[in-house]
């Protein structure tokens, strides 16, 4: 069994409407003729994620952790049938493995779950008997088969680690921005584009709330030595940025209004809720200035993480 020719990763903002799907296939195919089998790992359209998160609290506004990784991992799924009935329309052979199919486990966390094993096997004869796997982003199971899920924005680490697992050389993350620009190009005018990254300063935007890759994933693309490109995700699908080991180190301003402070009784307080988030796989900064630990890019359930290790409440600084 061969590696792919390359693991693709579309966001979101991929498809921006059931067509979307019909284009992105008829792509798809075209580099299937070119290059071969590919894997491609996707997202929920925006927002299908957040709408079941709604629907769930209202019936239980503390669910079960088992429930919400079962449920919330389902708009993905939902996703992934979509492209692969575009992909039949094109007539390519396509297939769906969700995470209970996909060679991932984990422990049984179910929310932030941590990989114990990574099996290439599954997805290698999938591709052996079609031209696309497509796969569910942020999926895997426990030992005992149960949904587990790998975090908030975790498909991007989906892709690196079948990358790694098959032995593909490289990762495509296809977003709305076709690289890593000097600051968000969507609130910050006049970015710039930087065209080669390192591993190190990619995670280090990441942990910071930059709008880049997963920084697990590339923490993992690094181990293993994958390059990881940057493109955009609708025709001509401009590549911009790569991460890899010859990268430079570069500098950015971050605006990330997603992240929130907050603001604990004492420093002892705010240490030991940093070092619970840190436990957790949650990406979180103590602040140097006061008792405070930034949460980057939010935590849906942080109030259920408070609940769960007898944090005080989370509450958000007035002042940040």
């Amino acid at each position: 069994m061969t590696a792919p020719a390359a693991v693709l990763k579309f966001r979101g903002s991929s498809f921006r409407s059931p067509e979307s799907y019909n284009e992105l296939a008829d792509a798809l195919a075209r580099r299937v003729d070119a290059e071969g089998p590919l894997v491609v790992v996707v997202s929920a359209m925006t927002g299908e994620t957040e709408e079941l998160r709604r629907r769930l609290h209202e019936v239980d506004p503390y669910p079960a952790e088992a429930t919400t990784a079962g449920l919330l991992t389902m708009a993905d799924t939902i996703s992934a049938h979509l492209l692969t009935a575009a992909l039949y329309r094109a007539g390519r052979r396509a297939t769906v493995l969700a995470g209970h199919q996909l060679g991932i486990v984990t422990d049984s966390t179910y929310v932030w779950a941590r990989v114990k094993e990574n099996d290439p096997g599954p997805v290698l004869r999938a591709l052996a008997e079609h031209d696309v796997v497509v796969l569910p982003g942020g999926q895997a199971v426990d030992e005992h088969g149960r949904p587990t899920w790998l975090g908030k924005n975790s498909s991007d680490l989906t892709a690196l680690l079948v990358a790694a697992s098959t032995g593909a050389e490289r990762c495509e993350i296809h977003s709305d921005v076709d690289g890593i620009h000097s600051a968000d190009p969507h609130v910050v005018e006049g970015t710039r584009l930087l065209p080669r990254v390192s591993y190190d300063t990619a995670a280090t935007l990441s942990l910071y709330g930059a709008k880049v890759p997963h920084r697990g994933a590339v923490q993992l693309a690094k181990k293993h030595g994958i390059a990881i490109v940057c493109r955009l995700d609708k025709a001509p699908f401009t590549t911009g940025t790569v991460i890899d080991g010859e990268g430079g180190p570069v500098s950015g301003v971050i605006a990330n209004k997603r992240s929130v402070v907050l603001d604990h009784r004492t420093a002892a307080a705010a240490d030991h809720a940093h070092s619970v988030y840190h436990a957790e796989g949650i990406d979180s900064v103590r602040l140097e200035s006061g008792p405070y630990v930034a949460v980057i890019g939010g935590c849906p359930n942080l109030d259920q993480l408070h609940r769960r290790h007898d944090l005080p409440p989370a509450r958000p600084s007035a002042s940040r």
